[in-house]
């Protein structure tokens, strides 16, 4: 499992990559039309399809003479759950730190003042 994580992370890891994942939400497109948008060539395009497949967040399949992507959504359960494992952490309220480490470094309004 750590292997597939890593390389889930590593995928995701990439603003374009992201971009691509956000794009095949909303259906199954041609290699074409998901390198479109992109200010890089069809080769560069593939390799981020490649990493994407390799990690399991896409599939590619051949229809004829064109290659489409298809988004494979379970592929994510994985870095789902072991992200949702951070939940059970309570959110830092950043002002009452703030003000904590002013009190302890003695700037805040409260700080201890010495003898």
């Amino acid at each position: 499992m750590a292997h597939s994580l890593d390389l889930v992370f590593s995928a995701l890891g990439d603003p374009t990559r992201r971009a691509i994942l956000s794009m095949l939400l909303e259906d199954d497109m041609a290699v074409t039309d998901v390198a479109e948008p992109f200010e890089m060539s069809l080769a560069a395009i593939s390799k981020h399809l490649r990493v994407l497949t390799a990690a399991g967040l896409i599939q590619q399949e051949r229809r004829g003479r064109v290659t489409w992507c298809k988004l494979q959504p379970d592929s994510l359960r994985g870095a789902s759950i072991w992200m949702q494992s951070f939940g059970q952490f309570e959110a830092v309220e950043l002002d009452a730190f703030e003000l904590f480490l002013a009190r302890q470094l003695g700037d805040g309004p409260d700080a201890p003042t010495g003898a």
